[in-house]
């Protein structure tokens, strides 16, 4: 795995163009993205050594969730990698809430880095001045849910659903 800067420059290039294509990010993070069919509902990702690729790591995610859940679980695993690969050992397997044997804090610090990959504050900002403040609109832009969306907005969910606007 490239170092903390290198990574989050291969990340802030690719959020130049929205939306951030994950599988690309991922591989040029020296990682390998696999869809798995046949996974249970509730086991939404998984990374773990590449034995072909030292220091490399695949992320393996539920080919039967959604397209927007499944962007936010490759971005959860490029997380991992980038910000606790020592951690990874034989693999983290996170559940349907990103929920793994590793530590709420440890947890928090990959969905806050996949939201920051997924929906880059400045690009938001920009939306948001141009006008855009539909939820919907902007979670479209981003290609993320509307659940996300609004977390990362700092909107309770009922009031999303109710206004759809937040501004």
């Amino acid at each position: 795995m490239k170092s903390l800067s290198d990574a989050l420059a291969i990340i802030r290039e690719h959020q130049k163009k929205l939306p951030i294509q994950t599988v690309d990010l991922a591989r040029d993070l020296g990682l390998r993205v696999f869809k798995v069919p046949n996974w249970p509902n509730d086991l939404s990702g998984m990374i773990r050594k590449n034995d072909e690729n030292e220091g490399g790591f695949d992320i393996f995610v539920n080919a039967a969730h959604p397209y927007v859940r499944r962007r936010f679980t490759i971005a959860h695993e490029i997380a991992h990698a980038v910000l606790h690969p020592q951690l990874i050992g034989n693999g983290i397997t996170d559940d349907a809430l990103y929920r793994s044997g590793l530590s709420n804090t440890v947890e928090a610090q990959a969905n806050r880095l996949a939201a920051d990959i997924l929906m880059p504050r400045d690009q938001l900002n920009e939306l948001i001045k141009s006008g855009i403040t539909d939820i919907d609109v902007l979670s479209g832009k981003f290609e993320v849910s509307t659940q996300a969306m609004a977390i990362r907005l700092n909107v309770p969910q009922h009031d999303a659903e109710s206004r759809r606007e937040f501004a």
